[in-house]
């Protein structure tokens, strides 16, 4: 078991998150039940297979759960991508947030990497 509260992958999911559900705030009020509750949704997937996966009693568990959080951030990054698209986000607020879902991706992909070591 591994406290999830101290690792900084779970912490980067967490910032991700926040950023997340602050920009989908401002997109029109009919996205609430589409690209706003899926990006919130992947957001929050992302720290929450983290937290999950540290809470399992074997290494392959949280590989499992880690390979979970890594899908949702390839979600949130194409949905990101589509926000740009639709124009509810600019080119540069788009490469920002890119920018966070891959640097997790990587620390993701270390961490799995770490525990097959």
């Amino acid at each position: 078991m591994h406290n999830f509260k101290e690792l900084k992958v779970w912490k980067a999911g967490i910032e991700i998150c926040k950023t997340i559900f602050m920009i989908t705030k401002n997109f029109p009020s009919e996205e609430r039940y589409g690209l706003v509750s899926q990006m919130n949704r992947s957001a929050v997937s992302i720290p929450s297979n983290i937290a999950e996966g540290c809470g399992r009693k074997s290494n392959k568990e949280l590989h499992q759960f880690l390979n979970i959080a890594l899908g949702s951030s390839f979600e949130l990054e194409t949905q990101t991508i589509l926000a740009k698209e639709f124009n509810y986000i600019t080119s540069e607020r788009c490469d920002d947030i890119c920018s966070l879902i891959i640097e997790i991706q990587k620390m993701i992909h270390g961490l799995q990497k770490s525990l097959n070591a």
